[in-house]
């Protein structure tokens, strides 16, 4: 009972997501490397989480692991909607500042960035 008392004082919902409570670190974070298999020690290394903070991330994650894969699912389609959306309204202006040519002075840093783009492009 103890434990469930201390999870729900250390795991907040904000307009965030599910967050460690106390600090900005989502269970999103921390689910992220627990896909990629870290495991718990540097996982806490990481995040700066002590290993409390860790395990309850961790008990919470594994007791409700299909809302908060749901609410991860949503957080990432908002995301990619919001790339695609910035993407496109910036399309032109980065069009255009790319066909501007260097300033005065900086003319051998720009043939420099064009060999590295066209080498970076030549490998793709």
């Amino acid at each position: 009972m103890t434990s469930a008392l201390n999870e729900k004082a250390t795991i907040t919902r904000t307009n965030w997501g599910l967050i460690l409570t106390g600090t900005r670190i989502t269970l999103y974070d921390v689910m992220d490397y627990v896909l990629a298999q870290y495991p718990p020690k540097l996982i806490g290394d990481i995040l700066n989480l002590t290993e409390e903070q860790v395990n309850a991330a961790l008990s919470y994650l594994e007791k409700n692991r299909a809302e908060v894969e749901a609410d991860y699912q949503a957080i990432l389609q908002d995301v990619e909607e919001s790339r695609q959306y910035w993407e496109e309204r910036n399309r032109e202006h980065f069009a255009r500042i790319a066909s501007l040519p260097p300033k005065p002075g900086r003319e051998a840093l720009w043939a420099k960035l064009q060999e590295q783009k066209a080498r970076h492009a030549g490998q793709a």
